[in-house]
């Protein structure tokens, strides 16, 4: 765990963030008790969503999906 004071924070933000990505946890304090404020940790990475059909497991789109669509079919209500 890494301390720091709001102005050594100020001075060298780039500096503990690399350290929070990293995995420290970086407190943040105030005054001259040096009383903690704030935490900056890292956050743990967000899986991608899939969209639709790509939600089902397994599923594999067959060929038909690259074929035209019937003549006459807009795709908008009449």
């Amino acid at each position: 765990m890494v301390k720091a004071t709001i102005f050594e924070a100020k001075t060298s933000l780039s500096t503990l963030v690399k350290k929070a990505q990293s995995g420290e946890t970086v407190i943040i304090t105030s005054g001259r008790n040096k009383t903690p404020v704030a935490r900056l940790e890292p956050i743990p990475p967000v899986a991608k969503r899939r969209l639709g059909s790509m939600l089902i497991p397994g599923y594999v789109p067959t060929d038909a999906i690259f074929e035209p669509l019937p003549k006459g079919w807009s795709g908008e209500d009449d």
